[in-house]
């Protein structure tokens, strides 16, 4: 067994756990449609409708229990969390995999959510490796993790879904718990236990954490550009492959293969690019071009007339992932350490609130904008809708840097 004293290596580890993690998510998005068809027997715009209720449970007990999981974390520290976080997926996987009906996948999403706490705990663990000068480019290699998990992943399940629905689901139940015993032995301990603090439930809920998060005035105000970020990024999970299906007749190979080609930049972007770009340019201005990037790009799926069109949004579109790294660099920046999980635990209740309510709003805004009996029809109305919402977070944005440099002054 490998040392648990947390080292050079460290990095290494956190980021396997979330590549696997990531990769169990990723080969989901592929087959989900031609599951839920199949157990409702509804068309694909129906059929999108149910994806997003499904979100809506797995992000509400996420919701929930991000918090939680983060104190839990700050008390007992990042490793014990993550190994319970990861069984939980494992059992989300099974139990969809056997579902005999679509209340079987709600079941297994409510596990999922639970879970949730894997990426609440990744980043408070890279918080406590990480310095002022590593900060933003260790985020950024959590997400590239995640992007590379989606290159896999989709691929995976494009792959495994044509020998059937279930497949995909039982062999990312079996990664989840390779992801589990690879945690039990080999993953370190980050949290020293001078920096560790007792469980408070006061702190443990999503009110208290963001009561406690209003001592730090420059968080709190990120908070609300998070919000309009991550509402607009839902519309890739939420009705990505109900849209190209629709609307170019893809199969489910061709949805795994954008979502891969996507995962290859954003692993480019957050793996390699940003580093040497929050360097030359610095965090706040890295994040706007992020987050103008992403804005742009979702107009432009909106308006793909051809399938090969998608492609040439795609790769700009990577560069979106420069956004919630440098924000989330920056909102760390001003919590001491033993903060950190409770920080992390708000992000991701955040996370959580926008991915109840808005896969929702965007898969009734399909599901209307498809529909016959409608006045228009216009599949891509999410993606325009996605457009704008960035494009708020983005004068939000601009309006807390102004509002900080006030404060320094």
């Amino acid at each position: 067994m490998l040392s648990r004293t947390p080292g050079r290596f460290a990095v290494l580890f956190i980021l396997v756990t979330i590549l696997l993690d990531a990769i169990t998510f990723g080969i989901l998005v592929p087959v989900l449609p031609a599951l839920i068809t199949e157990l409702t027997g509804e068309p694909l715009g129906k059929a999108a409708t149910y994806n997003g209720l499904l979100m809506f449970i797995h992000a509400f007990m996420q919701f929930i229990f991000a918090p939680i999981f983060g104190n839990l974390s700050d008390r007992f520290g990042r490793r014990p969390v993550l190994l319970i976080s990861m069984s939980m997926f494992g059992i989300n996987y099974i139990v969809m995999g056997l579902a005999t009906s679509v209340t079987w996948l709600f079941i297994g999403k409510l596990f999922a959510g639970i879970a949730g706490g894997t990426v609440t705990t990744a980043n408070a663990y890279i918080a406590d490796i990480s310095n002022a000068e590593n900060r933003a480019k260790n985020f950024a290699l959590i997400s590239a993790a995640m992007g590379l998990g989606f290159i896999l992943g989709p691929t995976i399940g494009g792959i495994l879904g044509e020998y059937g629905t279930r497949v995909p689901l039982f062999f990312a139940a079996f990664l989840a718990f390779i992801n589990l015993i690879y945690g039990f032995f080999i993953l370190p301990e980050t949290l020293k236990k001078e920096d560790r603090r007792n469980f408070s439930w006061a702190r443990a809920n999503t009110i208290g954490t963001f009561k406690q998060m209003k001592n730090f005035p420059i968080v709190f105000a990120l908070f609300g550009v998070l919000i309009f970020h991550l509402s607009a990024q839902v519309s890739h999970p939420s009705v990505w492959a109900f849209y190209t299906m629709l609307k170019f007749d893809w199969s489910v190979q061709q949805v795994g293969f954008s979502l891969s080609v996507y995962g290859c930049m954003t692993l480019f972007v957050q793996g390699f690019a940003i580093g040497y770009i929050v360097k030359r340019i610095g965090e706040e201005k890295t994040a706007m071009i992020g987050l103008i990037t992403a804005s742009i790009c979702f107009i432009g799926f909106a308006s793909s007339t051809e399938g090969w069109m998608i492609y040439a949004w795609l790769i700009p579109g990577g560069f979106a992932g420069l956004a919630l790294p440098s924000i989330r660099s920056i909102m760390s920046k001003q919590v001491p350490p033993n903060r950190q999980g409770e920080l992390q635990g708000a992000i991701t209740s955040i996370q959580s609130f926008v991915a109840m309510f808005a896969p929702l709003m965007m898969t009734q805004i399909f599901n209307t904008f498809t529909d016959k009996s409608f006045s228009y029809y216009i599949p891509g109305a999410p993606f325009y809708t996605s457009g704008v919402i960035i494009f708020i977070a983005f004068i939000l944005f601009l309006r807390c840097l102004k509002l900080n440099k006030e404060s320094e002054s």
